[in-house]
């Protein structure tokens, strides 16, 4: 009698095949991955009610967005000493051997060659040490040497925290500013506003949580890239304006009625709330209703901010505004104005451009290659009195006590003049940038350069440093505040970097 073999239908487990390994059948197939459905549903129901095992101690943090409230403000991963931030970019690099980076040896062997050799730099070779242009002083109760280039700046020293180890990884402008506002080089990454902004949201629900205020000559040399969102969801684009030209489409045409125009409003939140109920898993009709709303709301409050007719005469005068004399001085004033009346209204972060690249090299900007002393006699009356009123009247108003402030640059300049010119060429090697606020050692300063200003030889820093300090100081853990994006946990810091734990207060 023959015993007949089980069907393959009626086996418990898929049969061997010649190689030993499990052949895959129908009953297998539909098993497998009922089970799999079941594992996937089962994960997604305790994920929703918080049921899931908390991320490893080391692993990525993400903040959790509802796409309808996606500035909803949001946990910090600690306790945070600043609430928001206020970014003053000097677009074309400003030299630090000028301004704040005191170096005695550089006036003794002024017009002696560098020693070790000639440098060829980024524009060619260059010439002998050349002294700083404009003379330092000792400044406020600490003694800090600033030079005359900024003077009024200079009164503050007893309240900025100096990086004098700055160093970046280009040469070039356009790089340059990619890696001091976004960590990269490279264009398409975040900018640190979009950063701060993803992680935290805002307190503020009619502005936006990201300003860009760009200097009323132009625009810095790689624009948008600076308040670009990239990979990051569209909601955390920085969004600029300045007082020139403040929002668009704010005002209600003269052909619509008050009333016609409430109206139309309440009708359209109707068909925006039965279609988000009848599309309830749709996050992006949910985050374009959000954007819409939000526009809707600014319609009062983004006026109402960049209106600056119920600012005093002195402060207008305080801040340099209604300087009859210096239109682009007054101009960049009431930016400033601007800046601070976002900052009191609750926005998260808030840059603040000085220089244009619109107007060509060192015309509108910082980039002081052939005749550096008459482009900075230009440059820096505009700066100086606006920047040091704004960080006077946050300090009246209370507001310093949890904004950070940082003056940043995108590389310095070298302590030579180059070959054939009075200016001096771009160093990444060692530069200065201050910080001051919430959280910030004041009066202090931190590394150093060479004894000619040339490369950063103590605490040697970097771009990343200074944003992983900027992110610890808002409540953020640089190396667990990620995006997956392209099979990869990106950061604002890529792999780098860690927090300068010496330039924060006790």
């Amino acid at each position: 009698m023959k015993v007949r073999s089980p069907s393959p239908s009626r086996l418990s487990s898929p049969p061997l095949s010649l190689s030993g390994h499990r052949l895959l059948h129908r009953r297998s197939f539909l098993e497998q991955g009922a089970t799999g459905l079941g594992a996937v549903a089962l994960a997604s129901l305790l994920a929703e009610q918080g049921l899931l095992a908390t991320p490893a101690a080391d692993g990525p943090l993400r903040p959790a967005i509802d796409p309808a409230r996606p500035y909803a403000p949001r946990p910090t991963h600690h306790a945070a000493r600043a609430h928001r931030v206020l970014l003053i970019f000097c677009s074309g690099a400003l030299s630090h051997v000028d301004s704040f980076d005191y170096k005695p040896e550089l006036v003794r062997r002024h017009d002696t060659p560098l020693p070790g050799g000639s440098l060829v730099t980024f524009q060619g070779e260059n010439g002998n040490l050349i002294r700083p242009l404009w003379d330092f002083k000792p400044r406020g109760e600490c003694g800090k040497y600033v030079s005359d280039l900024l003077p009024r700046i200079a009164e503050h020293a007893d309240d900025l925290c100096f990086v004098h180890s700055m160093t970046a990884r280009s040469n070039t402008h356009g790089p340059g500013e990619n890696q001091m506002s976004t960590g990269f080089t490279l264009d398409g990454f975040p900018g640190i506003g979009c950063w701060v902004t993803y992680a935290l949201g805002s307190e503020c629900q009619d502005l936006p949580a990201f300003v860009a205020i760009p200097d009323p000559r132009g625009v810095p040399q790689v624009g948008p890239n600076h308040w670009n969102s990239a990979f990051l969801p569209a909601a955390f684009q920085g969004t600029p304006f300045n007082s020139d030209k403040a929002l668009p489409h704010l005002v209600r045409p003269d052909r619509i009625s008050a009333a016609n125009d409430r109206a139309t409003q309440n009708f359209l939140r109707l068909l925006n709330e039965r279609q988000q109920a009848e599309q309830p898993g749709d996050h992006e009709l949910a985050a374009r209703i959000a954007a819409y709303e939000m526009a809707a709301r600014m319609q009062v409050a983004g006026a109402e901010v960049a209106d600056l007719r119920d600012e005093s005469q002195s402060t207008l005068t305080h801040y340099g505004a209604d300087d009859a004399q210096n239109a682009n001085k007054s101009r960049f004033a009431r930016n400033c104005i601007l800046a601070r009346r976002l900052l009191e209204r609750g926005v998260r972060f808030v840059q603040l451009f000085n220089g244009s690249y619109a107007m060509g090299e060192g015309v509108g900007n910082w980039d002081g290659h052939k005749t550096l002393r008459a482009q900075y006699e230009i440059h820096a009356p505009i700066l100086d009195q606006p920047v040091a009123a704004l960080l006077a009247d946050l300090k009246q108003r209370g507001l310093l006590r949890d904004t950070l402030v940082a003056f940043v640059t995108e590389f310095g300049r070298m302590p030579t003049f180059q070959k054939g010119a009075s200016g001096r060429d771009h160093n990444p090697h060692g530069f200065t940038v201050w910080l001051a606020g919430a959280g910030v050692r004041a009066p202090f300063s931190y590394g150093a350069t060479d004894e000619f200003g040339h490369k950063a030889v103590e605490n040697v820093s970097s771009i990343y440093e200074l944003h992983a300090t900027i992110l610890h100081l808002v409540g953020l853990h640089h190396e667990r505040l990620s995006y997956y994006h392209n099979g990869i946990e990106r950061r604002l810091t890529d792999v780098h970097g860690r927090v300068l734990h010496e330039l924060l207060a006790s």
